[in-house]
């Protein structure tokens, strides 16, 4: 497929920052490629040429396309990533001038959850996470415990404020970073030492930026920090799709590049190449009624297609039904429709589980979008302790993981003891174990036992550290998990033999995927041969939480997908159902909040990324009577649905002529089927 005129502007813009406004389904990472390819052909060197996302996914994507279209040797040198990974580089080269330690740890948001729950001294899980939000909000503002006390507007974010300084001294004793420090830290760092800025400014001769509209406001500032005043950019971004306001995602940083970069072009992208024209001016009339920031409106020529379907259930279980029908109806049809061809999206996660009883009733299978993460799993979080622990034997939540995991005899009264004992003395707790003075609070058995944990802790740290390839790191680790009898630990702590070595098989996955990433291997890469860089297993170490955090492992399976409206987004199916669409859940409303403009604009938002995520049917279903809390309620269709302007189209399903047609379709199938036993054999 050839580059359209607008596309074609926008990849041979080259001379200022530039701003492609990309439509839902218009080619946004064929632009970003192509232009990459452009720049190098204008004698950019690929390591001068940033890519920033926000996934690893979307990174790993636009890598293996930038390689086919500019071959392996140049796409290696890319420095194609997302935010937090360009984060850790920056911190790993230079972070010792904003304190950090070379071998800093990063804490995931469960390590996050107990600092906090210590700081704050509550044992309240609830609590805790509504701090953890509070807190990154903040820092994703630009804002410091001292700024948040002072701009905190009630007791609550007072409390919350004072528990943010103590969670930053905690991160500063441990020697660790959380994924929002990620991004500002590098700020600081920019903004604070000149010789750094000039450094990290003639590192890149262009940024390009993919998903602009949900960048937060340190990750505007942190690209203007990167680009200086050449300003050699170009931001990728839509703001008809900005919908992660509620973790600090701002519309507003598509306002402010007008203003301060006064010399900006913005190019729109309005070719649609995903959805038929249906589908298109449904989604272009329910965002008619946003105000708009840069002018556009999709247009497709993939056709007409189907009409938008709305269909009215009685209550959740009815609704859950008609989607079942519909994906049967749809399969029943003939062709190569697949499973994975539908998916039914929904505004918050509890809608989910009507639908799964349904499906599995009808023995269809399904996957939920934002199910439980393979590096969820206890048994991977168990060895990332370690692993972490190697890297900085400062991180006291790894530490307090890794010590008790397998269990060695020591308790949580051994482990309070030296607990209190590095708080007084203001030391971690690994740093304690040898404290020549340990012995005033500690006896006998519980010294020699930590002392052994300690000794094993630093030869595998060693040993780590001059290990490379994947071959002898895969021999070291599961050494190591002999070692320690890790197998036989997950046995023991399972009742069911089949669940023991169910994990014990993701504990083997997880080596092999470590091992892989220390490289050494001879690949043959488009006639190409070449060593993967060799790394050890300690450097792999280093980078894990930032791997794991942005991970995803969902290998493609013929499945139907149950999501999140927000989870849903860059990704389309052919076959879509939009559920639930009433109003108090699209828009959402909880209790006796106010809708604002602002959140009315963002959930209407939301529901135009629901729309654009089909490409060949849609189907809008609502609720007569829905569950509210223990109530039953009128259900009251949304306003969204009025605002698509369906009613020209005919889109209103009259279930009787359904039921009607369905009858006729059965009745067809029946009859040839009949026919066809008539038939003699050949």
């Amino acid at each position: 497929m050839s580059l359209n005129d607008a596309q074609m502007r926008a990849v041979h813009h080259l001379g200022g920052p530039c701003l492609v406004l990309a439509g839902a389904g218009s080619g946004k990472t064929r632009v970003i490629v192509h232009k990459i390819a452009r720049l190098l052909q204008a004698g950019l060197a690929p390591k001068n040429i940033a890519a920033i996302t926000f996934t690893n996914k979307a990174a790993a994507e636009m890598r293996e396309r930038a390689k086919a279209l500019v071959g392996p040797r140049a796409a290696k040198d890319l420095a194609i990533s997302t935010f937090h990974s360009l984060g850790v580089r920056m911190l790993r080269e230079s972070g010792t001038k904003v304190g950090l330690k070379e071998n800093f740890s990063i804490l995931d948001s469960d390590d996050v959850l107990s600092v906090l729950r210590d700081a704050g001294g509550t044992t309240d899980a609830a609590l805790a996470r509504r701090w953890q939000w509070t807190i990154s909000l903040w820092k994703n503002q630009g804002l410091d415990a001292a700024a948040a006390e002072a701009a905190a507007q009630n007791d609550d974010e007072r409390v919350a404020a004072r528990v943010m300084r103590l969670f930053q001294e905690r991160l500063q004793a441990y020697q660790a970073v959380d994924f929002d420090d990620l991004i500002s830290l590098p700020l600081v760092l920019l903004q604070r030492d000149a010789e750094e800025r000039a450094r990290w400014q003639a590192q890149f001769g262009h940024i390009l930026v993919d998903e602009y509209q949900d960048t937060n406001a340190v990750q505007y500032e942190l690209m203007k920090a990167l680009v200086g005043e050449k300003a050699l950019f170009t931001a990728v971004g839509d703001d008809d799709q900005s919908i992660y306001g509620w973790r600090g995602a701002t519309i507003e940083n598509l306002k402010r590049l007008p203003q301060e970069f006064p010399q900006l072009t913005v190019i729109p992208l309005e070719q649609n190449y995903r959805s038929t024209s249906h589908i298109l001016r449904a989604a272009n009339a329910v965002i008619a009624a946003n105000p708009k920031i840069f002018e556009k409106k999709l247009w497709s020529d993939l056709g007409d297609g189907e009409p938008v379907r709305v269909v009215q259930c009685d209550n959740e279980e009815h609704e859950a039904e008609r989607a079942v029908a519909r994906i049967q109806s749809l399969r029943g049809q003939g062709g190569a429709v697949k499973l994975a061809d539908f998916a039914i999206l929904y505004r918050a996660n509890h809608q989910a589980r009507v639908f799964e009883q349904k499906l599995r009733a009808a023995q269809l299978p399904y996957k939920v979008s934002g199910g439980q993460s393979f590096f969820d799993r206890a048994e991977i979080k168990d060895l990332c302790a370690w692993l972490r622990l190697l890297v900085n034997p400062d991180d006291d939540p790894a530490f307090l993981r890794a010590v008790t995991t397998p269990k060695r005899g020591i308790g949580h009264t051994t482990l309070g003891s030296l607990g209190e004992f590095a708080a007084k003395w203001k030391v971690s707790l690994f740093e304690a174990l040898f404290s020549p003075t340990l012995p005033t609070v500690l006896k006998g058995k519980a010294i020699d036992l930590l002392h052994a944990f300690g000794r094993e802790v630093n030869e595998l740290q060693h040993r780590a550290g001059h290990t490379s390839g994947a071959e002898d790191a895969k021999a070291l680790l599961m050494g190591w998990l002999k070692d320690i009898g890790y197998e036989q630990h997950l046995y023991d702590s399972e009742d069911s033999e089949k669940l023991a070595q169910s994990r014990w098989t993701n504990v083997l996955d997880f080596v092999d995927w470590i091992a892989r990433r220390c490289g050494g291997e001879i690949r043959n890469d488009g006639g190409l041969t070449e060593e993967t860089e060799r790394q050890t297993v300690l450097q792999v170490a280093q980078t894990i939480s930032i791997i794991i955090s942005l991970a995803e492992r969902d290998a493609e399976q013929d499945v139907i997908t149950l999501s999140t409206l927000h989870a849903a987004k860059g990704l389309e199916w052919p076959h879509v159902v939009l559920a639930g669409v009433n109003e108090g859940l699209l828009p959402f409303k909880s209790g006796d909040e106010d809708m604002t403009p602002e959140r009315l604009e963002e959930e209407r938002r939301l529901m135009y990324v629901g729309i654009t995520r089909a490409r060949l049917t849609l189907t809008v279903s609502t609720l007569m009577r829905r569950k509210k809390g223990r109530e039953t309620v009128a259900g009251i269709p949304s306003r969204f649905i009025a605002e698509m302007k369906l009613e020209e189209a005919g889109a209103k399903e009259d279930p009787r002529e359904r039921l009607k047609r369905l009858r006729a379709e059965l009745a067809a199938k029946a009859a040839a089927s009949a026919e066809a036993m008539k038939l003699p054999p050949a």
